[in-house]
């Protein structure tokens, strides 16, 4: 009357151990059934039983045969090297011990499944070594009475063969249905990586947008004072100027409007100045306090930067840095900035062993790396510029951008 809850607490028992994988359940049920049917055939398989043979040898190797035989099935996943390996070694033992053919359900069941598992879970450099350190195996065995795993009626010269190219032919499965999964996990990956990169993409472009409403609506405020201060002091045509107005007040208003969708909902909506190159000694004090050694060094004077190419400018850096202190483990960066009548030249490189490098990025063309050098590059192609980022010779990580100042070309 206790068997069935000691069932029920083992199968509980084989769930907590699993952490609730199926995988692993599964593979626990096929290392019990190899198990289990090597140990009918090595005691004696019920009558009627088709396809069974009863497997002779002394009573110690038969006591162990669904041990190291069957029970190795369960490192399938895990350690499918180990498991061939384990299981071709005993069937050698066996072989030895008892100069008899290996044939039968129970040998069919297990080598079959031990070859699917060793072609669909192993590398195929490790599946191709298994197969090598079988060749011998099946060589000894073949000179001490064969292997029938086909449900042959009589072992003879050509049941090894055969036998062998079953084998084969289960691993090759198994390598197909490896390959197909891997490259539909790869398939998943690049386009995970891809939506991220467009994510990312439009999340750059919705906080420039952001940006340059408020750079607009600065102008635009500017330009409507400037006309009702004219027309109240009487030194134009009022009409005029109260078109003027009018038509700025407009703009103002529709731009406000038009962009303030593009704000995100917890982001603060006041009237802040936007950040520029002018803020970037206070952004390295930030980084420093957070644990990264920042050099920074502008040369240039940023205060006749059109407002859009300074902002950028100072995003360009801070997302660089950010990616540094998130990245490249402990590290030193360097940050250079240069700003001439014609461009801004950006360049923050880092010392630090870092995770594998994103591929390098060159232009607006190339494929980017990861989501803040898609950022990057969105806020370089919208003025024309260029920008290049990838791994040093001697180790870090270089990002360079160089943005012109005019009408895009």
């Amino acid at each position: 009357m206790a068997w069935p809850g000691a069932t029920v607490e083992g199968m509980q028992a084989v769930r907590r151990l699993a952490g609730g994988d199926p995988r692993v359940i599964a593979d626990a049920g096929l290392g019990i059934a190899g198990g289990g049917l090597i140990a009918i055939a090595a005691w004696g398989p019920p009558p009627g039983l088709i396809g069974t043979a009863m497997i002779p040898g002394p009573l110690w190797l038969r006591a162990l045969l669904p041990l190291f035989l069957g029970v190795p099935l369960v490192l399938r996943r895990r350690a499918p090297l180990l498991m061939w390996t384990a299981i071709w070694a005993a069937i050698a033992l066996l072989s030895l011990l008892t100069h008899n053919a290996e044939r039968g359900v129970a040998f069919t069941f297990v080598l079959f499944t031990a070859a699917y598992s060793l072609g669909a879970h192993a590398t195929l450099r490790r599946a191709a070594a298994g197969l090598a350190v079988t060749a011998p195996v099946i060589a000894e065995i073949a000179s001490h009475g064969g292997l029938a795993l086909a449900f042959h009626k009589d072992s003879g010269s050509a049941a090894v063969p055969l036998s062998l190219l079953q084998l084969v032919a289960f691993w090759l499965a198994g390598v197909f249905v490896r390959d197909r999964r891997q490259a539909a996990w790869l398939a998943a990956r690049s386009a995970a990586a891809q939506r991220q990169a467009e994510q990312a993409a439009a999340a750059e472009r919705a906080r420039i947008a952001r940006e340059l409403h408020d750079i607009i609506a600065h102008h635009l405020s500017v330009v409507v004072l400037h006309a009702a201060g004219a027309r109240a002091s009487g030194g134009a045509d009022p009409a005029t100027l109260a078109e003027i107005e009018q038509s700025g007040r407009q703009a103002l208003t529709e731009t406000r409007r038009l962009f303030g969708v593009l704000r995100d909902p917890d982001e603060q909506t006041g009237r802040a100045p936007q950040p520029g190159i002018g803020e970037l000694p206070a952004l390295a004090g930030n980084l420093r306090a957070a644990g990264l050694e920042v050099s920074l060094s502008v040369d240039g004077d940023d205060s006749a930067l059109p407002p859009a190419v300074n902002v950028s400018a100072y995003r360009i850096v801070q997302e660089a840095l950010t990616n540094v202190l998130k990245h490249a483990g402990p590290a030193r960066a360097e940050v250079t900035v240069c700003c001439t009548d014609i461009a801004v030249t950006i360049e923050v490189t880092d010392d630090g062993p870092g995770n594998p490098a994103p591929p390098a990025v060159k232009g607006e063309g190339e494929a980017g790396g990861g989501q803040g050098l898609a950022g990057m590059r969105e806020r370089v192609a919208l003025f024309g510029g260029d920008l290049r980022a990838g791994p040093r010779p001697g180790g870090g990580f270089t990002v360079c951008a160089w943005l012109p100042i005019g009408e895009p070309a």
